[in-house]
């Protein structure tokens, strides 16, 4: 397969998933627009958790993981019985590892905006927001074994498409439940606009409502319409496996640990930011969100890399997995180039979208401008490890981001915060995200992150 026909493909595959991320963004990004319009308070009511609600929910949705590159093996050597036998094991392991992350989360819940410094003015919403989130975990993480699942079959497009689904949901529900019921005049014509004027809370339970529709649809299709995985009307055994659940286990334990360690990296980085005041917590929070974007088409490649690579190294086309690598880290590289362009180019724009403060809209910008230059080395290393995982390899590239973020990012920002406040906590991240960009694309030129061939059809036993 030459160049471009592997380009061409990685594309097709990658464009599904590309835009159900960029929807992602812009429901992140009107959700922000209604919260912002709030005022700052609930601006950083919200930012102030959102690194532990990233915490909590990437430690629940990385068991999936372990799961899901063993079906993508299993189908890429067309043992499809084999497939349903490991998604049958996922649904329970998952979902008791859930109830678990739900009942410490909803223990700390009321502790957490007080450890994290935050003011006693968005101490109250932000407790709220999160206690809502975490109760709603089991949602977020059937929808996301659901699509995770029908990705590995190689369906890029029908989870991508429920996913914009859930988006726009998400915004219709967001409309109703944070603003209280009012009239507005369109053109001279008035209209009565109803509203449950829930503010932060509503932010948070309509969020939770569009999961939990998408999450009910995307098991439909898993269960009873995918023609590999469908478990409707076939029956088996839900009795753990333990050969499954360990292999399970040694794929998700790296990439659950990494969440942990980088999530928690950010929320230290929350606590330097949180000092600083309402409107560095606040330009914090937006510029986080405007930044993503840009690399959310990495992640996009990402997931269709995952899949790639999964059913290459399950049929045994090790040297083929790694051109597929090579192609999805140009095409990503080139992306996020542009975005970062565009990011540098309209960044002042694109903080006025979701406030009006112009103290807020000035210092993202400033900080956004700052992160720009990082894009093309942060897709190296999101595309590279999407391709890690697909090939079952997630201990070093969890060493490898872990030691990246820790003792880089968080000593210079540190060091920088207390100079040059939020500027120098961006400066540091962008720092970070170059060096990390370098060894993720070294390693991935070394070829060490692949089986070698004999051991190849292993992966599928």
């Amino acid at each position: 397969m030459s160049f471009a026909h592997q380009l061409k493909l990685t594309v097709g595959l990658s464009l599904p998933a590309i835009m159900a991320q960029l929807s992602t963004i812009l429901m992140e990004y009107i959700d922000a627009s209604m919260v912002g319009h709030l005022g700052a308070e609930a601006s950083a009511a919200i930012g102030l958790v959102s690194t532990s609600i990233w915490l909590f929910g990437g430690v629940n949705n990385s068991i999936v993981s372990g799961f899901s590159v063993q079906v993508s093996h299993a189908i890429g050597a067309a043992d499809f019985e084999k497939a349903r036998s490991i998604l049958r094991q996922s649904i329970l392991s998952s979902l008791c590892l859930c109830l678990v992350i739900l009942s410490v989360g909803a223990a700390i819940a009321p502790h957490l905006p007080y450890w994290l410094g935050g003011d006693e003015s968005i101490r109250h919403d932000a407790t709220l927001y999160f206690l809502i989130f975490i109760l709603s975990l089991p949602a977020w993480q059937l929808n996301y074994l659901g699509a995770s699942m029908l990705r590995s079959t190689g369906n890029l497009r029908l989870p991508s498409m429920l996913n914009v689904m859930c988006c726009l949901l998400d915004v219709v529900f967001n409309f109703v439940l944070i603003f209280p019921s009012r009239i507005i005049d369109l053109g001279g014509i008035t209209m009565f606009l109803p509203g449950a004027g829930w503010g932060v809370a509503g932010a948070a339970l309509g969020s939770v409502l569009a999961h939990v529709v998408t999450a009910s649809l995307m098991l439909y299709f898993l269960f009873v319409r995918s023609p590999e995985l469908k478990l409707w009307r076939r029956p088996g055994s839900f009795k753990p496996q333990g050969r499954i659940l360990m292999k399970a286990g040694r794929i998700s334990s790296p990439m659950m640990f990494q969440h942990i360690i980088m999530c928690s990296a950010q929320i230290c980085i929350t606590a330097i930011v949180a000092p600083l005041g309402v409107i560095p917590i606040a330009a914090n929070s937006f510029a986080i969100i405007a930044e993503s974007l840009c690399y959310m088409p990495g992640y996009g490649i990402g997931d269709a890399m995952t899949t790639l690579v999964g059913l290459c190294i399950g049929a045994g086309k090790r040297e083929l997995a790694k051109k597929f690598a090579y192609s999805a880290v140009f095409l990503g590289m080139s992306v996020m180039t542009v975005m970062g362009i565009i990011m540098y180019a309209f960044a002042p724009f694109m903080m006025s979208l979701m406030t009006p403060n112009h103290a807020i809209v000035a210092l993202g910008a400033e900080i956004l401008r700052i992160e720009a230059f990082a894009e093309p080395m942060f897709a190296a290393s999101i595309v590279s490890y999407f391709a890690f995982v697909g090939a079952g390899d997630t201990f070093k590239p969890f060493l490898m981001n872990v030691g990246s973020m820790w003792i880089v990012r968080i000593t210079l920002a540190a060091l920088l915060a207390s100079s040059m406040g939020l500027r120098g906590v961006w400066i540091a991240m962008c720092i970070e995200l170059c060096c990390r960009g370098f060894i993720f694309l070294f390693r991935l030129h070394k070829g060490w992150w692949l089986p070698q061939q004999e051991m190849s059809k292993q992966t599928i036993e």
